[in-house]
């Protein structure tokens, strides 16, 4: 019964805080409507998710997200200080491939995700076989320095969020 009202708790719970966090107010109201939309859309959309993505560690979800999170103000002022005092002809674009050991799809797409939400990097393309991503860098003077970064910082610890 539980598992029929409730097909997806992650997503269930992810749409009741980021409802709170929309309306920018705590009431009855928008709380009884964010736990509505809560439970009517994973219920829609359960077909469409035959199964659900392991997490290993979502203890390790907090840790993931904070980093993100400093990684995003932190490339804010360096994209910043870039465009605003850096020539464009100093700029050293690049296009670097970034070779995957995630196997998990929903792993790749966080990923992927967090690639382009940080400030200066976008992901373009994934290789047809998926292991590997195609990421532009608005200013990357050593591409082997950003592609272990990336590696690193952001798919070790998806690996043990999710493999």
């Amino acid at each position: 019964m539980l598992r029929k009202l409730f097909p997806h708790p992650y997503l269930t719970l992810l749409l009741v805080v980021t409802w709170m966090l929309l309306v920018n107010h705590l009431k009855l109201g928008s709380l009884v409507f964010a736990l509505i939309l809560g439970i009517i859309i994973p219920i829609i959309t359960a077909p469409y998710w035959p199964d659900r993505p392991a997490l290993r560690n979502p203890i390790a979800i907090i840790g993931y997200v904070l980093i993100v999170l400093y990684d995003i103000v932190k490339s804010n002022f360096i994209v910043a200080g870039i465009v605003l005092f850096k020539p464009s002809s100093q700029l050293q674009s690049a296009w670097v491939t970034v070779p995957l050991d995630l196997r998990s799809p929903e792993a790749i797409t966080v990923l992927a995700g967090t690639i382009t939400m940080t400030p200066g990097t976008l992901t373009a393309d994934m290789s047809g076989d998926g292991r590997a991503l195609l990421v532009h860098c608005l200013h990357a003077p050593d591409p082997e320095e950003v592609r272990d970064e990336i590696k690193t910082r952001y798919e070790a610890r998806l690996m043990r969020i999710f493999e």
